[in-house]
């Protein structure tokens, strides 16, 4: 139990949550592709290293920006639309990390015996 053991675990357990609501899009049979990391978990090496392998998918960090503003606007402009498909937006760009099989199957695991016993 280092200060570096319960760091990791923080951040796992966080991409464990995230990583539930990817597999919850899946259910509904959306295709993720990518996850964006913005804010605070974006700034994070620790979230960067870690995320690909919880999520088990690319993960791309774009520069710093209103990310959940612009959104929201999306959102908007696309219900505005009133059509089934998003219009077609740029990509910020950005550093992009891709999985590497490594731990995250592991971590995914043991985060659902947890979960399961507390709910």
């Amino acid at each position: 139990m280092s200060p570096q053991n319960v760091a990791r675990a923080a951040v796992e357990g966080m991409l464990c949550g995230l990583a539930d609501g990817v597999d919850a899009l899946r259910a509904q049979g959306v295709d993720v592709r990518r996850a964006l990391l913005v804010g605070g978990a974006g700034a994070s090496r620790a979230v960067q290293a870690v995320a690909p392998a919880v999520l088990a998918v690319p993960v791309v960090v774009p520069p710093p920006g209103e990310y959940v503003a612009l959104g929201a606007a999306r959102q908007s402009a696309w219900a505005l639309r009133g059509t089934t498909s998003p219009p077609p937006w740029g990509s910020a760009g950005g550093a992009c990390w891709e999985p590497d099989g490594g731990s995250g199957p592991l971590v995914r695991d043991r985060y659902a015996q947890m979960r399961n016993l507390l709910y």
